[in-house]
């Protein structure tokens, strides 16, 4: 379950990459190409490198074609390339540049950086629904100067991947066609470049670690549990989203939408052909966006265009829960793991005003129907009532007393569920999963208070980032050593380049121990980081994650 459109009217503050000044242009040789960059304050930038060839004309709504050189003998990436085609959304600038010509990957690097030092590599996939987002409001140049300054130097990558129905078609004809999860498709053809083509930065294709947020996190998660995964990293970091905060359904869950999404576009309003790709490349990309506009607000529940079900050979041919419970579940793959303390609050949010029971009740059988029979999901529905009932002290924002903050009281309630539902315990889940198995877990959950946002919100889904990206005009408890974001930029720059999180370099912070340990998570917080028991909110969580296939986790 992810924010839909509705979400965005948070006043949180996210950073844009401005095209810099270019004091020197760095270059890199990819096989017979120059590619020049750009100089960031002690940091190289190659914005826009291809890794696909574009997915226009035949090749819209197909499986990506890897595009692993360039048939040229410069390549100017000084900038991003476009994003991909998607709605607007205040978290991505008003003249974003959009084109279905958007598969291509960003490298921030350190500055001078010996092409032969291999160094780790972190990969980000961003969030957004699976609709929206893009890398160019995640700049990595903190993260990467940070690197540096304590001795343990990282190579940034980020990359776009298509979005909405150009990367996540529904229905049985995307199912007959293969066409199912072009996205996820796209974040490994991704990866595979960069197994490919980082070591020409300086980067180590044997130590790469991917991470994500939100619909990021989920992409990872969903990645890790390939066969393909183990070739393309050594690990991961999940931050508010595993494989199971998305319910994933078959093909035919959204068909409706889809429907609407097909019917609507005007190169298959009039086609009787019976293909409705064949239509669909024949249309523009204003009228598909257009269409995809008025699939969303004939919206009924989930955002339609997700990661689906896609059978024996496909990215997820099982429930995500199936798998990782399967004795190969995990890989042996080591992963961070975490939240933040409020997360169910931007999701409720997203949503109608929330004033009734009835109405969580509905949001709950839309959500997750046909996942189980009516009876079945409908005694799991009563039971989750009972686990978390309209009792202001016990809801979300956690710790907030009986504070309602002059709304329905009925959003705490909505908020502790759905929070809990859809991140908390699918990381309890992961990470007592993979743990049990001896894989080393890392698992926090991130509480700093954020005064910014309105009460209700509480420590938001999304808090933690300008933290992990050092970005201090959000993350602004103080600029000297110590904060607690370079605390949190410490521990990961410390579990990408050693997977252990605990190198003992840079700020001076507590033992992070590995969740096998008597099931401890780190509390991320600016005046009390330390170790705490994974206990809280027990009994629900148990019963949310022994029912993992009623909520097509």
């Amino acid at each position: 379950m992810q924010p839909t459109l509705a979400t965005y009217f948070l006043p949180l503050v996210f950073w844009i990459l401005v095209s810099p000044t270019t004091s020197s242009s760095p270059q890199v040789q990819l096989g017979e190409t120059t590619i020049i960059g750009n100089a960031i304050s002690g940091v190289e930038f190659f914005g826009g490198i291809p890794y696909a060839e574009p997915p226009i004309g035949d090749l819209r709504f197909a499986r990506p074609v890897p595009k692993f050189s360039i048939d040229s003998s410069t390549f100017d990436a000084t900038d991003f390339g476009p994003s991909c085609p998607q709605p607007p959304s205040p978290f991505t600038p008003v003249d974003l540049p959009q084109s279905e010509d958007c598969l291509t990957v960003n490298v921030f690097r350190p500055a001078s950086l010996d092409p032969n030092a291999s160094v780790p590599v972190m990969v980000w996939i961003f969030g957004g629904s699976f609709f929206t987002g893009t890398p160019v409001t995640f700049n990595a140049s903190a993260l990467v100067s940070r690197s540096v300054a304590r001795g343990t130097p990282i190579i940034y990558v980020s990359f776009s991947y298509r979005l909405g129905p150009f990367g996540f078609p529904q229905g049985p004809e995307a199912a007959n066609q293969g066409l199912l999860n072009l996205g996820l498709r796209d974040q490994l053809t991704a990866l595979a470049w960069v197994q490919q083509n980082i070591a020409a930065f300086g980067g180590a294709p044997a130590k790469v670690t991917v991470f994500g947020q939100s619909a990021g996190a989920v992409s990872v998660a969903l990645l890790y549990l390939t066969p393909q995964f183990p070739s393309l990293a050594r690990a991961a970091i999940f931050e508010s989203g595993e494989a199971g905060t998305t319910a994933v359904f078959t093909a035919n869950k959204s068909l409706e939408q889809w429907n609407i999404f097909v019917s609507s576009t005007p190169t298959c309003a009039a086609d009787n052909s019976g293909d409705e790709f064949s239509c669909l490349r024949a249309a523009t990309t204003d009228q598909l966006l257009a269409s995809e506009n008025i699939a969303l607000a004939d919206m009924v529940g989930e955002f339609p265009f997700f990661p689906v079900l896609d059978g024996p050979g496909g990215i997820i041919p099982q429930l995500p829960s199936t798998m990782l419970r399967s004795p190969g579940g995990g890989a042996g793959i080591p992963f961070m793991s975490g939240s933040t303390l409020d997360d169910g609050t931007l999701f409720v949010a997203a949503s109608i005003a929330i004033n009734s029971t009835a109405q969580i009740v509905g949001q709950l059988n839309t959500s997750f129907y046909p996942c189980a029979s009516p009876s079945t999901l409908a005694n799991a529905i009563d039971t989750l009532l009972e686990l978390y009932p309209d009792a202001p002290a016990l809801g979300c924002p956690f710790d907030t007393g009986n504070d309602t903050f002059g709304i329905s009281p009925i959003f705490k309630q909505a908020a502790a569920l759905l929070g809990d539902m859809v991140i908390q315990a699918p990381r309890r889940f992961w990470s007592e999963t993979v743990s049990a198995k001896g894989t080393p877990v890392f698992s926090y959950i991130f509480t700093d208070p954020q005064p910014e946002n309105p009460p209700f919100l509480g420590v938001a889904h999304l808090s933690e980032i300008p933290y992990v990206y050092g970005d201090i005009t959000v993350a602004g408890n103080g600029t000297g050593p110590g904060t607690l974001s370079e605390i949190m930029q410490d521990y990961w720059l410390s579990f990408a380049t050693s997977l252990n999180p605990n190198d003992g370099k840079g700020a001076s912070r507590p033992t992070w121990e590995p969740y096998k340990t008597n099931s401890r998570v780190l509390r991320l917080n600016s005046t009390n980081t330390e170790m705490i028991r994974d206990d809280f909110r027990s009994k629900q969580m148990a019963f949310i994650n022994n029912n993992t296939k009623v909520f097509c986790q």
